[in-house]
C-alpha cells in the first residue's frame, strides 16, 4: 500500500468522524425541551438539593417546567439552550394572568424578566393545577387561617 493511499484513507476516515461528531452536536442543540421528566427532576435537584419535589408539569412545548415542592411552595425551570435556569418562586414576585386559551396563562417574573411569557400546557387540567400551585404559594401569611389554640382551663 502506498503512502498516498494510506493518507487518503486517513483523510476519508477523519471526514466521516467529523461528520458524525457534527451531526451529534447539531442533534444536541436541537433538543430545546425538558420533555423528559427525569431530566427535570435531576436538574432541579442539582440546583436545590434540599428541596423535595412533590409534583411537576411540563409545558406543551417542553421548554419549561413548573414544580410543586413538598411544603407547597413552587419552583420553575426553563431550558436556556446551554443550561437550565432553576428558581424557587417567592410570594409576591410573580404575577399570573389568564390567556384566552383555556390551557395556559401569562407569567411575569419580577426577579427574572427574561422568563416572562405565555406558558401553554397540554391540557386545561394541567394549567389549572399549576395556577392553583401558584395561588397557594403566593397567599401571604395574613390571608391564611391561623391554627386555633385552646387555652388550658384553670380552676380557681
Amino acid at each position: 500500500m502506498s503512502l498516498g493511499v494510506a493518507f487518503g484513507i486517513a483523510i476519508f476516515a477523519g471526514l466521516i468522524g467529523f461528520a458524525w461528531y457534527a451531526s451529534r452536536l447539531a442533534e444536541r442543540n436541537g433538543e430545546d425541551s425538558l420533555g423528559d421528566v427525569g431530566l427535570a427532576i435531576v436538574e432541579f435537584g442539582r440546583a436545590f438539593p434540599n428541596e423535595a419535589i412533590r409534583s411537576l408539569h411540563v409545558t406543551a412545548d417542553g421548554k419549561a417546567v413548573f414544580v410543586r415542592l413538598h411544603d407547597n411552595r413552587a419552583g420553575f425551570m426553563r431550558n436556556m439552550r446551554n443550561h437550565y435556569a432553576c428558581q424557587l418562586l417567592e410570594p409576591g414576585h410573580v404575577h399570573v394572568t389568564p390567556l384566552e386559551k383555556a390551557h395556559g396563562f401569562h407569567v411575569k417574573f419580577d426577579d427574572s424578566p427574561q422568563h416572562n411569557g405565555n406558558y401553554l400546557f397540554a391540557t386545561a387540567a394541567e394549567a389549572s393545577d399549576v395556577s392553583l400551585w401558584l395561588l397557594g404559594n403566593f397567599l401571604s401569611a395574613k390571608h391564611q387561617p391561623l391554627p386555633h389554640h385552646h387555652e388550658p382551663h384553670t380552676q380557681s
